[in-house]
């Protein structure tokens, strides 16, 4: 015989909504944790080393016990006869390859998905695609070779055409456009992905209704890919803008000689060379501290005025 008197109803015990949906979902979870392990041990954790920026690092002291000297390296590199030359660089080039390399993929994405004829526009999209996989070694190797005067390809053609011999990569003059428009032959094809996925999902209704309407192919392109891609085309220049201090290392160090030294020093061969092969580790942490810091805070006021302007951000 059951007692009903004194008898307490126990409710069970409420788990936290996190332990619930990770009961849940925990495939999707351990999904995630790899690139999240990733960030932790390759980009967090060493983030702790950035103080050698504020020291006078010793390698017999180690991080730890070396001695702190406040701002003493970056105002050293503000004071540097070097610092104006790098800034105008780095940034010289950023926005070169910006007003260059960023709409030349979306007028290739608006391109291809007005072909019509699939073999031409796979034929069309491996040619455009096949450079972006060329190593970086590869590709300045083509370029020194294609502009070496004597043999270079392009200097034989302007020898035939009456032009004097010319070695382009002596001349600082040249290096931001060699730079800037191999980079744009290179990355132009794979950079067009995203904006041809955004094409991709067009409702094939909009095409009728315009085509029903009268409209030409570039009425069609104007009122409908291209507000397509302006959310695209909006998160895209965000990042772009918010890298603007983080010209590539690779290419540039490889193009280098010491004839154009003076166009083609930027902030991070200025890092390596200062910091690895000098030694200097305090000094090239500073600039490479200063140079993140202006890059996160470029990133945040384009985010912001994006935001404001068209309603699109990253956050």
């Amino acid at each position: 015989m059951e007692l009903q008197q004194g008898r307490y109803d126990v409710e069970p015990k409420r788990q936290h909504p996190f332990i619930r949906s990770l009961k849940k979902h925990w495939e999707l979870y351990l999904l995630v944790l790899p690139p999240v392990l990733y960030l932790l041990i390759f980009k967090y954790i060493p983030m702790v080393g950035v103080q050698i920026a504020f020291k006078d690092f010793s390698v017999v002291k180690g991080i730890w016990g070396s001695p702190w000297v406040g701002l003493k390296h970056f105002e050293a590199f503000f004071e540097s006869p070097n610092f104006w030359l790098l800034i105008k660089n780095t940034i010289g080039i950023s926005f070169y390859s910006l007003l260059a390399g960023f709409p030349i993929p979306i007028l290739l994405a608006l391109a291809l998905n007005e072909i019509r004829t699939g073999y031409f526009k796979k034929t069309v999209q491996m040619v455009t695609y096949a450079p972006h996989f060329i190593s970086t070694v590869v590709m300045v190797s083509i370029i020194i070779l294609m502009l070496s005067p004597h043999v270079g390809v392009v200097d034989k053609l302007f020898t035939f055409l009456g032009f004097p011999m010319t070695n382009f990569m002596g001349i600082p003059e040249y290096f931001k456009s060699i730079y800037v428009w191999s980079g744009v032959w290179q990355g132009m094809g794979y950079s067009s992905i995203i904006y041809i996925a955004a094409l991709a999902g067009v409702d094939p209704s909009l095409y009728e209704a315009a085509k029903m309407d009268g409209a030409s192919r570039l009425r069609k392109i104007w009122h409908i890919d291209l507000p397509t891609l302006v959310p695209v085309t909006v998160i895209m220049l965000i990042l772009s803008l918010g890298s603007i201090m983080g010209v590539g290392f690779e290419k540039i160090y490889l193009m280098q000689n010491p004839l154009n030294t003076s166009a083609s020093e930027v902030i991070s061969t200025y890092v390596y060379k200062v910091g690895l092969i000098g030694a200097n580790f305090s000094f090239s942490s500073a600039v490479g501290l200063f140079n993140s810091v202006i890059n996160l805070i470029l990133l945040v006021i384009v985010n912001g005025i994006s935001r404001k302007v068209s309603q699109n951000s990253l956050w």
